[in-house]
């Protein structure tokens, strides 16, 4: 919640000391940071090697056509005739979580992830960076072959419901492959509004790099989002089968239009965005209260997005979006006069009891990114009588991620591969089944749950997933059954990414 600043000399002269402490440690190249984090570099985790591994994941989720420079070499090609069933190619892509689908919403909302997190952070990536970016192209690729036929957008490659009776490898599935579509006729505003974001979000950060591939990119982006417009509704309204308990659309598709404007405004400058959103806006939900960010979700990140425009680029228009983005924030500050957050005795953020991690990595990324932006500002957050300033919101962020990695209760690291106590039984019908190599054997349908069912680590390691993670009390069965806490996604590690890179450059690592 924003306030206004306090007028006693004495109190503003205390929040300038609080503002120029907070720059001491703003930015993540600066020598003044680095040398004061450097002094405890041995008490902090090794985050350079978070991030490679939280990057590397996502070839473990790939489908499709694997390339020649694969780093997770016990995955092979699988899915190679996606798209079959309609007469289309959607071949490519990403399985969403442990098992063999490709779900087109959750897909989107993590490469609109994957895209932020190095528009903010990947000038501290170094060599990951292009690792990072092939991530990105791998699912913007899938999202321009799903969106290439006018007024039509294939969301969804897969039987969910024949798909999870199974238990087998991606290279060897035989259930169908069946694809569902939105269009005029049956609308998808939320899938295509997400869309629409991913695409314009890329296209930003493939400017400078590949221009022609981020025309292409934007330029879709604007005719998806049109059509998102145009046709309002649910997907979830006309494929309700197939798509939930999975991933229905529980927020409605109001946020995924003030998010997809808000990322075609940051791409284009087009004062036409500005425009829907001042117009729009309200009736869309910009000023209704939410404290959590996800794929369903998108209302807190848009305000976040827009807010940068009102504190860096003095849109005056946007400056609700600031007092928006405040009050998230003071929703999350442990102890804030506002604070609506649980948190577990070992200090997790906890929001819900299914994959509740993906929950604190968005968190995390939010905070350092409206961090770097109040910094640019040289403002801070006011949480009723608490000033809250960057390096609060950075430590909190750095505990969450730090909790993550393995300060916790139980001394574990919930990221696959990292450190020497990891989870060994994650629900992902790839890493717990023998790869094709060593047992080319077709594993059918059914027999691979004699694996699910067994107590034995999975024979690969599927490296940098992080999973669901531990209950409200902290614990973890490492049961493979136990998907709400066991089973990784790639829209807990997108938004990961982007902090990594941060910590790892505050504390000297790349």
């Amino acid at each position: 919640m924003s306030l206004p600043f306090p007028s006693s000399g004495l109190i503003a002269t205390f929040l300038v000391l609080l503002l120029l402490l907070s720059n001491v440690f703003s930015s993540p190249s600066s020598s003044s940071l680095r040398s004061v984090h450097q002094r405890h570099h041995l008490d902090n985790h090794n985050y350079k090697d978070a991030l490679t591994k939280s990057i590397l994941f996502f070839e473990g989720q790939r489908s499709g056509k694997l390339p020649p420079n694969q780093r997770m070499t016990w995955r092979s090609d699988s899915g190679l005739s996606d798209g079959s069933a309609l007469n289309v190619d959607l071949v490519g892509g990403y399985y969403d979580a442990g098992d063999n689908m490709k779900f087109g919403f959750p897909m989107a909302f993590t490469t609109t992830m994957l895209s932020w997190s190095l528009i903010e952070f990947g000038d501290l990536m170094n060599s990951e960076l292009s690792n990072a970016e092939d991530a990105v192209r791998w699912g913007t690729d899938f999202l321009l072959k799903a969106t290439s036929h006018p007024d039509t957008i294939y969301v969804q490659v897969g039987d969910p419901n024949m798909d999870h009776a199974c238990w087998e490898r991606p290279e060897d599935m035989d259930t169908p492959r069946s694809v569902f579509k939105v269009d005029n006729n049956n609308p998808g505003s939320d899938i295509a509004g997400e869309i629409a974001a991913s695409l314009a979000a890329a296209s930003i950060l493939f400017r400078k790099c590949d221009p022609s591939y981020s025309n292409l990119l934007l330029q879709r982006a604007i005719t998806v989002f049109t059509f998102a417009d145009k046709y309002r509704g649910p997907y979830s309204a006309g494929l309700k089968p197939e798509v939930c308990p999975f991933y229905c659309s529980y927020s409605g598709y109001q946020d995924e239009l003030l998010w997809g404007a808000a990322w075609l405004y940051k791409a284009t400058s087009n004062p036409t965005y500005l425009s829907y959103v001042q117009t729009n806006g309200r009736n869309l939900g910009a000023d209704e209260f939410d404290n959590m960010f996800s794929w369903d979700n998108k209302h807190v990140g848009a305000r976040i997005l827009l807010s940068k425009e009102f504190l860096i680029h003095n849109v005056k228009a946007l400056e609700e979006y600031k007092e928006h983005a405040d009050s998230f924030i003071c929703s999350v500050i442990p102890g804030a006069p506002f604070s609506s957050s649980q948190y577990t005795p070992g200090g997790l953020l906890f929001k819900m009891s299914g994959s509740n991690m993906q929950y604190v990595t968005s968190t995390s990324f939010l905070l350092l990114t409206y961090a770097k932006y109040l910094t640019s500002a040289r403002t801070v957050v006011y949480c009723g009588g608490s000033v809250v300033t960057p390096a609060r919101l950075r430590s909190i962020a750095k505990n969450q991620v730090d909790y993550l990695l393995g300060d916790n209760l139980l001394k574990m690291s919930y990221m696959v591969g990292y450190g020497s106590k990891y989870p060994r039984r994650i629900h992902h019908r790839g890493s717990s089944l023998p790869s094709v190599a060593a047992h080319p054997t077709k594993i059918q349908c059914h027999d691979g749950f004699s694996m699910f069912n067994s107590q034995s680590p999975n024979p690969n390691d599927l490296t940098g997933a992080v999973v669901g993670g531990p209950d409200q009390n902290d614990q973890f069965p490492d049961e493979r059954s136990d998907y709400q806490r066991s089973e990784p996604a790639t829209y807990i590690n997108a938004p990961l990414v982007g902090a990594l890179a941060y910590l790892a450059r505050s504390f000297g690592q790349v």
